[in-house]
């Protein structure tokens, strides 16, 4: 029996790709004495729903919330990195770490890993050491600013420019602007979701909503479409 010749040997190519995409959708407002987060809580991968009641919203204190998406597995281990960065800070200084020290904090641990990054989209809402409210975005290794409206996520595409219109009014030279107020970022963030699951089928089943004030964490949860 002959070998086979160089041309009628077929190349094979072996990998592993230690990511997937688990989807979701985050989003952060600022207010003058309030913040306010929202997550979906559908976790699924391409075409498949693994669960609908999965909340990316992590609180890291009293008055700091991060929001967090993308590959769940990188999710659950950053999340849990930053709990314990903020007790340890919390008993090494007798304080809770303030909402720009963390946003630091983070930042130093996504650029640690800048060669193999977390593959999470993040956004850190919370009150800064003034009583207002503070929303951070991040890139993938480190990068970031302070905001007054963020979304990040598998929907972001779609809610950022209504929270530019919405809150921003970019492009809008004659608009009356007002102060907003904690009532309408709310309901401005079950409507923009709304639209969101319209349209990704990544983001939908129900939207988690925190609202950041100087007594606390207020979470409510509420219905989106879950086709």
């Amino acid at each position: 029996m002959e070998a086979a010749g160089p041309l009628q040997q077929q190349a094979t190519e072996r990998g592993f790709n230690p990511y997937t995409d688990n989807g979701g959708t985050v989003l952060g407002i600022a207010g003058e004495d309030f913040a306010v987060i929202a997550s979906d809580t559908r976790l699924s991968e391409y075409y498949s729903i693994h669960a609908r009641d999965v909340s990316k919203l992590f609180n890291l204190s009293p008055k700091m919330v991060l929001g967090c998406a993308g590959f769940f597995g990188d999710v659950l281990t950053l999340t849990k990195e930053m709990k314990m960065a903020t007790q340890i800070y919390e008993y090494e200084h007798g304080r809770t770490i303030s909402c720009p020290a963390t946003a630091e904090m983070l930042s130093k641990k996504l650029y640690y890993r800048r060669f193999f990054p977390f593959y999470t989209y993040n956004v850190l809402v919370g009150l800064d050491t003034e009583g207002k409210g503070a929303v951070y975005g991040f890139d993938p290794i480190g990068s970031f600013e302070r905001e007054t409206f963020r979304a990040s996520g598998s929907a972001a595409s779609l809610l950022q420019p209504l929270l530019d219109n919405q809150i921003g009014y970019h492009n809008q030279p004659n608009a009356k602007r007002e102060p907003l107020s904690q009532e309408k970022a709310v309901l401005l963030v079950r409507e923009v979701f709304s639209c969101a699951a319209e349209r990704d089928i990544q983001t939908g089943d129900g939207v988690v909503v925190s609202v950041i004030t100087k007594d606390g964490i207020n979470e409510t949860t509420y219905p989106l479409r879950s086709d």
